[in-house]
């Protein structure tokens, strides 16, 4: 049965080659599409206008599918000529929906009208150069190595994105093109044993697969056949060989943009129109010959300016796009439709029956906010369907229907509603517009709310180490790098070395000390190594081996610690030792609160939220700093916390820098908190002076249960009935006065502090065990690391800038600090691109007119934002994912990586702009500052910027003004460590002895070979950051989850890594026990205990009476076991089972 097409005329048959189809409003287009497809069983190819009504459509499609497959055939989202390749992700599933293509009967493939004029790879490409990979095949490894690079894979050491493979021993990770998730090939010999999937962001196994296909990685081969086709096409196209782009294709090398030239790499391309069956229909909306033409008028324009650069000339138009007469020619060999939303008056056309839905819009202010939906179900004699974008959304809109007595139907989708009989009925799904047909409407969300809805999903990443792990991980070092060793003090890092002793093979940390002196650090002791943070690291001190300095060095910071310590605890003890509010357990309206979260929480958010939860029912005052990158999700913990304490009947302030993060914050929290009877108030300077005295008053008679505003709420005026929970967001804006007013403010109320690049203060603090510090540092799924440019202002960058991003249908930011000559700046940029809509925010405007500017932008009314950093603070424009700032020098650290993380914050590859005036007239700690920014593009950068920046400034004493002398002698690791030592002494009422805390490590010599053999794993990095883990473990548990990880990451342990892992286990043991030395013969095993040990005398007395021949003691502390030890990792766990029996 069909429900978009005219009942009287009856089938989808179609006689004439151009057929019109008009009053498609709404989703109707998309449905009418799926039974043209479906009822035809033949390829229908979408034409659409650009990116965003591509993305529309496929929306549309994919909630009305039924059985068809629905195929993607994406732009590039670059501009033509550019000198960026696209995104590895597009790449990927434009190659599958070619190879589907050729073997494909019915499908609806959704393309742009830009990527269809491309010329593409031959047909016959795919087919030569896709590999099969099946369980019991032969493989030989070299041989395959050279497939996978002919046809453009790329060897890694992990595995990240597809298109890239690695290989570890008898292991091939894999991840091709199209594919979900990559592989783990294992061998046996030469033949495949088992194929898993594996999880990109862990590295462990998902599932075991019989067989996979393996597409090309690019759209052009790249062996040496193809290589010999590109150079003679280059010389006959351009005359000589002089250009860049030929020399780096010659040498093997595929620059950034290479794809612009792909038709040199064939002798002859295809279209997209070829790879469709001839029986396919062609589908386009009315106006297609301007669209076209506009296009040519733009690669003209851009053509003529990518010719300025001699070093890459592009290729001539035509041979990379169809000519509009080739266009319409290609296309006039199919069977075409064109769409229109109005009436069709010519006889050949055919009128469907869909409807434009009247206005439905909630409206929140008015007394019945669903008045016009009520009176639309009431009215409609024919079946309806609500389709909302979450299941959040979803339960808020059954509550308010069934307090009008409606209950609608939850359905699956939409072949779910279909097969029902129910009148009214509601799905989660996404679709963006609804519309009505004769017996059936579809409501969706945007009829019901406006656009304000917007929604992004999230998907679960796997849990991030621990944070101490950051900061003393070797993850960054390089070498020559500062490290410090806790028992000789700073060295430089000259890498990994392999040496023998006993014919044993060991690894060793090369460490180059003061007058050329080395120091060679066996792997097991790796745990006392850390990396040098304290000062900058060229002015790193370097110690003397064998003299007294390192000792006093570290004995004058220990003493000053202890000081800071005892003044630290005191702080905390007061805090203890007062009683704060202990929260009641959440009920079920906080669980119907969390439900109502219309994305999933990452596993960092779950784990903070319990630790808020139990800081909170706890009976002394909260102090918990939330660290979590720009935008990965602290703003939900804060609204969990808050609702948790207003059912409580406790007000909660929310502190903010800025006027618009209050007013941010007030529109998210009245969204979010929309369905409970909570009173949320803003007072900022968007309030004038009467509206200001009315809330204080409603505050100080505790009518207010939640307040959000600027410094304004910590002013000496504003009284609270029952303060009881303080939330500090973006705590690095927040100056030392207003901070010491907040205190006096405070009393017993529990305090969330958030932000994103903590104040090296805080971290310090945080560090030290002194304020509970939670970390978010899972980032949404689909969020791509953000490209980051430093370079001088140059017109045709920044007009290149612009229109990459305008051409995906996105925004710009623009940050120019400098309120007298913001207006110059957006004149200048309006020159250079005059038909922009550009606009200005600074916070000295009037706050009605600064909020419509904001909400315009958010609506995407206009494409070019100038403003000040006004901006920095937690808005969130998904649209915008391209941002220049002018003068990038004169910002610190945290601002430069708080304004980056506007953009970047949907899947779209992301571009910041940092302009300097000059390279010369920067400072030096400018240009350290912009450095660091540039190289941390990875998401869940935040934290260690604060860790860079700590390195920059130094970290600040905890409690005084003076930047510590000690950290820069010691580096910030040990500094931090002996506080942590000293903490714990004092709490447990003993000094630290500084004798003992910089006791010797317990040595072990098992005898055999102890190491991760490089044939087992070739990359010294990763190794060295594994050794570092294995040292660092601290218990059995531990080391068993290494012990997987690295079989399922690498394949079974070899021997000596398998020896390394009981040798570990071992010295942990010994550690508790207050063993000193262990060395291992072959004929015996000496075992020497530390003054303060917890052995059992009474036990050594008795194994040395009652088998004197086995057991002496030697050196009054040194215990000797005679017997013969087998060369394996037996001679270990004798030894352990040995000091288990004398405990």
């Amino acid at each position: 049965m069909s429900i978009v097409y005219p009942q009287e005329s009856g089938s989808f048959s179609f006689d004439l080659k151009k057929n019109y189809w008009g009053s498609l409003f709404g989703s109707s287009e998309a449905l009418a599409l799926i039974e043209l497809a479906e009822s035809n069983k033949s390829v229908v190819l979408y034409i659409a206008r650009d990116i965003a009504h591509h993305d529309e459509i496929k929306k549309g499609l994919l909630f009305f599918k039924k059985s068809i497959e629905i195929l993607d055939f994406a732009s590039w989202e670059v501009l033509a000529f550019d000198h960026f390749s696209p995104h590895p992700d597009i790449i990927s599933s434009r190659i599958h929906t070619l190879s589907k293509l050729l073997s494909i009967e019915s499908a609806i493939v959704v393309t742009t009208i830009e990527t269809l004029s491309q010329r593409l790879c031959p047909k016959d490409y795919i087919r030569k150069y896709s590999l099969n990979l099946k369980t019991r095949q032969n493989l030989e490894i070299d041989s395959f190595t050279e497939s996978l690079i002919r046809i453009g894979y790329r060897r890694v050491t992990t595995v990240m994105e597809p298109g890239e493979f690695a290989i570890k021993g008898a292991l091939i990770d894999l991840y091709p093109m199209g594919a979900t998730n990559p592989f783990r090939i294992d061998l046996f010999d030469n033949e495949i044993d088992s194929i898993r999937s594996f999880d990109s962001s862990t590295q462990r196994s998902i599932e075991v697969i019989e067989e996979i296909y393996l597409l090309p990685a690019r759209e052009f081969a790249t062996d040496s056949q193809s290589i010999d086709t590109f150079k003679e096409n280059y010389l006959s196209e351009f005359g000589d060989t002089n250009g860049f782009i030929y020399t780096e294709v010659s040498e093997g090398r595929y620059p950034g943009g290479i794809e612009f030239y792909l038709p040199l790499f064939f002798d002859r391309t295809n279209t997209l129109f070829d790879y469709i069956p001839n029986n396919s229909t062609i589908v386009y909306q009315k106006g297609l010959d301007e669209l076209l033409q506009a296009q040519s008028n733009e690669l003209l324009e851009r053509f003529e300016y990518c010719q300025s650069s001699l070093e890459r000339l592009p290729l001539p138009i035509n041979k990379v796009f169809v000519n509009k007469s080739d266009f319409f020619s290609s296309l006039s060999h199919k069977k075409q439709i064109q769409i229109q939303t109005s009436k069709i008056q010519q006889k050949t056309g055919l009128n469907f029956t869909s409807s434009i839905l009247p206005p439905l819009k909630i409206e929140a202010q008015t007394k019945k906010p669903l008045n016009k939906l009520i009176k639309f179900i009431e009215s409609f004699r024919g079946r309806i369907l609500i389709v909302c974008e979450s299941d959040g959304r979803q339960s808020v809109l059954v509550d308010l229907l069934s307090s009008y007595s409606l209950n609608p139907n939850q359905c699956s989708n939409w072949i779910d509603f279909i097969s029902q009989s129910s009148k009214l009925c509601i799905t989660s799904a996404s679709l963006n517009e609804g519309v009505v047909f004769e017996k059936i409407a579809i409501i969706s969300e945007n009829n019901l709310f406006g656009k304000d809805a917007i929604k992004q999903q999230r998907r679960r990443r796997a849990k991030h180490r621990d944070f101490d792990e950051a900061i003393k991980s070797l993850v960054e070092i390089q070498l020559g790098d500062p490290v410090v060793h806790e028992h000789y003090g700073v060295g430089r890092y000259l890498g990994l070395e392999s040496r023998s002793f006993d014919e044993n093979q060991q690894d060793f940390l090369s460490l180059e000390y003061a007058n050329g002196s080395k120091l060679m650090v066996p792997i097991t002791s790796l745990n006392l190594i850390s990396r040098y943070s304290g000062a900058n690291s060229d002015h790193a001190p370097l110690h003397k081996l064998g003299s007294q300095q390192w000792i006093k060095a570290k004995r004058k910071a220990a003493e000053a610690l202890y000081d800071v310590a005892a003044e630290l605890l005191e702080i905390y003890a007061k805090r203890q030792s007062q009683k704060g509010f202990s929260y009641p357990a959440p009920n079920d309206s906080y669980s119907s609160f969390v439900s109502s979260f219309k994305f999933e929480e990452t596993p960092d958010q779950l784990k903070t939220m319990d630790d808020v939860l139990l800081d909170m029912q706890s009976d002394r005052p909260m102090d918990r700093l939330v660290c979590g990158d720009v935008g990965f999700g602290k703003t939900e913990i804060a609204m969990r916390s808050a609702f948790l304490a207003v059912e409580s009947g406790k007000q909660v302030a929310i502190l903010v820098p800025t006027t618009l993060l209050a007013n941010q914050h007030f529109q998210t929290f009245n969204d979010r908190f929309s369905k409970f009877p909570i009173v949320i108030k803003s007072l900022s300077r968007f309030q004038d002076a009467k509206e200001q005295k009315q809330i204080k008053m409603e505050l100080k008679e505790g009518k207010i249960d939640i307040i959000i505003g600027t410094h304004k709420l910590i002013q000496g005026d504003i009284k609270y009935q029952k303060l009881g929970l303080i939330i500090i967001d973006e705590e690095h804006r927040f100056g030392v006065k207003q901070k010491e007013s907040l205190k006096k403010i405070r009393g017993q109320s529990d305090i969330l502090t958030m932000t994103a690049t903590p104040i090296p203060r805080s971290l310090n603090m945080a560090l030290g065990s002194l304020r509970e510090l939670s970390i978010i540092a899972s980032p949404p799924a689909k969020r791509t690391a953000i490209q980051t440019f430093v370079d001088q202002w140059n017109d045709n960058t920044i007009v290149e800038a612009c229109s990459r991003e305008l051409h995906r249908g996105g925004q710009i930011f623009v940050v120019h600090n400098d309120i007298d000559t913001i207006d110059n700046m957006a004149e200048s940029l309006k020159e250079l691109m005059p038909n922009l809509k550009i606009r200005i925010a600074h916070g000295q405007m009037p706050s009605k007119e600064l909020e419509q500017i904001m909400t315009d932008f958010y609506h995407q009314r206009f494409q070019v934002l100038v403003c000040t950093t006004i901006i920095e603070t937690g808005i969130d424009i998904p649209s915008a994912n391209t941002i220049i700032i002018n003068n990038a020098q004169n910002f610190g650290l945290a601002q430069l990586h708080q304004l980056r993380g506007r953009v970047g914050r949907s899947h779209h590859k992301a571009y910041a702009y940092l302009v300097i005036k000059s390279h010369q007239s920067i400072t030096q700690n400018a240009k350290k500052r912009l450095d660091a920014i540039a190289s941390l593009e990875e998401l869940g950068a935040g934290f260690m910027l604060a860790n860079h920046d700590l390195e920059i400034r130094g970290a600040g004493d905890l409690l005084g003004e003076n930047q510590s002398g000690k950290i820069s002698e010691i580096g910030f690791n040990l500094y931090h460590d002996l506080l942590k030592r000293t903490i714990h002494a004092i709490k447990n009422n003993t000094k630290l002895d500084i004798k003992e805390a910089l006791t010797e490590e317990v040595e072990i010599h098992p005898g055999i070979a102890c190491i991760i053999p490089d044939t087992y794993l070739p990359d010294v990095h990763e190794r060295l950051i594994l050794y570092k883990r294995i040292a660092s473990a601290n218990n059995e548990d531990e080391l068993k989850e290494l012990k997987i990880e690295m079989i399922d990451r690498f394949g079974p342990l070899p021997d000596p890594t398998s020896n390394l892992f009981e040798s570990s286990s071992l010295k942990n043991h010994s550690n508790e026990i207050g063993i000193l030395k262990i060395n291992i013969y072959d004929d015996k095993a000496e075992i020497t205990l530390n003054e303060k040990n917890s052995i059992d005398p009474s036990k050594i007395i008795n194994l040395i009476q009652t088998r004197p021949t086995q057991f002496q003691l030697k050196n009054q502390n040194t215990l000797v076991l005679k017997e013969e030890m087998e060369a394996d990792f037996s001679r270990i766990s004798k030894v352990g089972k040995l000091l288990n029996s004398i405990v």
